[in-house]
């Protein structure tokens, strides 16, 4: 017999930043490298004969939980990706919400008949899982295999072995980051001890999300932004008033407050590039601004956030990351590896903003004006 034990990734750029990641490529998150210590903590006195992960960032890293503290080496197969999502990949949640209604659902549901261009369908990722777990076993036979996989894929293979049709994928709650399935595999059968168990995670554990088409639908219209193009000159008013309040909001009093310069810096970029600045919205609500430069030491690998505001009746929600994640997944379309942004200390709230995201003083000193996070993929 082969004991697996199938093992969600930690959290990753796409759960945080509310982004359909699926093959596209993310880093983990703070939370996820803590989530991994924990994990790494469950295993530590479980032998472990071999791992493997799918060969996305995220399983990969989260696999370094494991086979590091053993000496062992990663073993990587394609086949335990998550579902292709095609020409969904990196778009937000709320842009799929607003654009694709019916057909988000039909996803978040595990519909058997989803299918966009360019992606799977889940009995294809059903397939694929089986063939993959099925592999492993009879590699190890007599041994213990931990395997990282994905959210849907995990679902998807776990239907299968509770004998569930590919229409029941849906009713399988998706798992906590690092969640823990275990798999005895005998004779090509494979029996599930248990699934979904993150009681590793203790007071971190966050419930199994539930089935079901209210369910899925529920958090997206809660917490899921999508963008336009700030339009100026005609949204001058409201990029004005936006920088305004965010001043305010940043250094107590509208001293030193330069209406016009931001303007003009504004319509700058937004001539070069119409999406250097955007309006985020929740549903049919602005709710915030996200202008970035693109231009500034591009042959450096940079590129600036040049203002990030929430407007005061969402601030304190958990949604303001979704701008930054906004700009991570832009400057890397472009192939920038650095984040930087101008945050003078006198600012104090959004010098915490970005301190607590990630982002540290370029040259030290807490008295430096820029701020910068490495966006960099690598393991």
């Amino acid at each position: 017999m082969t004991t697996i034990y199938l093992i969600r990734h930690g959290q990753a750029e796409g759960n945080y930043y509310r982004r359909c990641h699926s093959w596209h490529n993310g880093l983990l998150t703070s939370r996820g490298r803590e989530q991994l210590l924990l994990l790494e903590k469950r295993f530590e006195n479980v032998h472990i004969d071999a791992v493997y992960s799918s060969d996305l960032y995220r399983a990969m890293s989260t696999a370094g939980a494991i086979y590091r503290p053993r000496g062992l080496t990663l073993r990587v197969d394609p086949d335990l990706r998550e579902i292709g999502a095609g020409a969904w990949e990196d778009i937000p949640w709320g842009q799929l919400l607003h654009d694709h209604r019916e057909a988000l659902t039909s996803f978040l549901c595990c519909d058997p008949d989803w299918h966009i261009e360019g992606g799977e369908h889940f009995p294809q990722v059903r397939e694929r899982v089986e063939r993959a777990v099925a592999r492993i076993a009879a590699a190890h036979p007599g041994q213990t295999v931990a395997v990282v996989s994905h959210g849907c894929a995990i679902r998807a293979g776990l239907s299968a072995w509770l004998g569930m049709g590919v229409d029941k994928i849906g009713q399988i709650p998706l798992s906590d980051n690092t969640g823990v399935a275990k798999l005895e595999v005998e004779n090509s059968h494979v029996h599930v001890v248990y699934y979904n168990d993150n009681s590793h995670l203790g007071a971190f554990a966050s419930p199994a999300r539930s089935p079901g088409r209210d369910y899925a639908l529920s958090g997206m219209e809660t917490n899921a932004l999508y963008y336009r193009p700030l339009s100026l000159p005609q949204d001058n008013s409201a990029y004005l008033a936006a920088r305004e309040e965010g001043w305010m909001a940043g250094f107590g009093s509208i001293d030193g407050f330069d209406g016009a310069s931001f303007l003009a810096e504004a319509q700058k970029d937004f001539e070069l590039c119409p999406d250097s600045v955007l309006q985020a919205l929740l549903g049919d609500v602005p709710v915030g601004v996200l202008h970035t430069d693109w231009q500034r030491d591009a042959g450096q690998g940079v590129g600036w956030i040049v203002f990030l505001y929430m407007a005061p009746d969402f601030r304190g929600k958990g949604l303001s990351v979704q701008l930054l994640g906004q700009a991570v997944s832009a400057a890397r379309a472009l192939g920038r590896q650095y984040l930087r942004v101008c945050c003078p200390p006198g600012n104090r709230a959004g010098r915490s903003y970005f301190l607590a995201h990630g982002f540290h003083a370029v040259n030290g000193g807490d008295r430096s004006n820029v701020l910068e996070q490495y966006i960099g993929l690598e393991l």
